[in-house]
């Protein structure tokens, strides 16, 4: 029963003939493989190395199981008569599978190649990884007592940052690997299963009110979009103290092009697909839906931008009127090219919720900002260019909006 279990939930992860395992591994040879060869190193604590791959695990790992397609796939498999035990470790181990596979695997692949590393640090990787695996399933189970699994985990990484590395971490990280195997063994099944909540029914109260009351609900809805938007503030804030020796116009358009790695909000098409049908199904939506979409990604990028110059100015000082139009410029540009990517090229396959937040497709925009940066910093005249681009781009949404009303 439990084989059945696990090669159900396999195939949906990784292809019906696994053939999505072996292109990931693949690429991750090549990117290693070429890491290798170019003799680029960098030098950090074996601790920092555990504790990045640890923490990045332990969140893959709670975004699949927090996935609202893994809840729908877990909600048919429990109406099949089912053993409680196995059907737990059947599901986490084959989420854990597709975790460190899939997602963990790229970033051990950058790790061994850019840094020197013993053979015990490489066995102690592989006990944090699936120590990682463990812990998340565990503190996903009890979720309704998040102050235990906070502490658990605060005390975890105190424990790695304090013992670094040998053989005692190894063994608190197998111990405490085991005390989790003993929690999913006490799980109830259902400890892992999300029905029908407040996220899917705001979701489709969306035929009502206006598009922005949908966008804010959304938001609200996904708690995760909120933290990652928290945390471009908080880039924003300390971000001049960094940039503080390349004071000057020239640098700040770099910081703007920064600030639009908030990528979460981007991809509303490509998460929802009940939303994409009906928003092209109707008629006249395209204007509808993508100009409110757009100024909603333009406010999101802006208000990064307005926060970032107001630390520039407090730490630095010399904001000028040229940086503020600079700043509407990127925030305004990202949010076109975004709204005119997801449009045309939406995200389509993706298995889990999670392949969706870390698709290649999200870094697009974000690159092609920092190209622009690059070139405004090293041509400031291009800087005057964009902002003539700038104004163009609002009259003709401006023109847009006023026929659409």
């Amino acid at each position: 029963m439990m084989k059945m279990t696990g090669k159900a939930f396999a195939k949906k992860l990784f292809g019906a003939k696994y053939e999505r395992l072996s292109r990931t591994l693949l690429i991750d040879v090549i990117i290693f493989w070429g890491l290798y060869i170019a003799g680029f190193q960098v030098q950090a604590a074996a601790s920092v190395r555990i504790l990045m791959v640890s923490a990045f695990t332990a969140g893959i790992m709670w975004q699949a199981l927090s996935s609202r397609d893994s809840a729908v796939e877990l909600k048919h498999m429990l109406m099949l008569p089912h053993q409680p035990q196995e059907f737990v470790f059947s599901y986490v181990a084959v989420l854990g599978a597709y975790t460190v596979l899939t997602k963990t695997g790229l970033l051990l692949a950058v790790l061994l190649a850019v840094s020197a590393w013993k053979s015990v640090e490489i066995i102690g990787m592989v006990i944090s990884m699936l120590h990682a695996v463990l812990m998340a399933a565990a503190v996903y189970s009890l979720r309704k007592y998040w102050y235990a699994g906070g502490i658990w985990a605060a005390a975890i990484v105190s424990a790695i940052l304090f013992l670094r590395s040998g053989l005692l971490l190894d063994l608190l990280l197998f111990v405490n690997g085991f005390v989790a195997i003993l929690i999913l063994w006490k799980a109830e099944v259902y400890a892992f299963y999300q029905g029908e909540s407040e996220k899917s029914h705001a979701i489709k109260q969306r035929k009502r009110g206006s598009l922005w009351r949908y966008f804010f609900r959304y938001l609200s809805c996904h708690r995760n979009y909120l933290v990652n938007t928290a945390v471009m503030w908080c880039v924003a804030i300390v971000m001049p103290y960094f940039l503080r020796e390349m004071a000057g116009l020239s640098v700040v358009p770099v910081g703007f092009a920064i600030l639009t790695l908030n990528t979460p909000i981007c991809i509303l098409l490509s998460c929802d697909c009940d939303l994409e049908q009906a928003v092209r199904f109707l008629p006249g939506q395209k204007q509808r839906f993508c100009i409110p979409y757009c100024l909603f990604v333009f406010s999101c990028n802006m208000a990064a931008d307005m926060i970032f110059l107001c630390s520039w100015q407090i730490q630095n000082g010399g904001v000028t009127v040229l940086m503020i139009a600079g700043a509407v410029f990127f925030a305004l540009q990202s949010a076109v090219l975004s709204v005119l990517l997801e449009w045309f090229y939406p995200i389509r396959s993706w298995k889990i919720e999670s392949d969706l937040w870390h698709h290649p497709r999200k870094y697009v925009v974000p690159v092609v900002m920092l190209l622009l940066a690059g070139a405004a910093c090293a041509w400031p005249v291009l800087l005057y260019v964009l902002l003539v681009l700038l104004a163009v781009e609002i009259v003709i949404l401006l023109f847009i909006s006023k026929g659409r009303s």
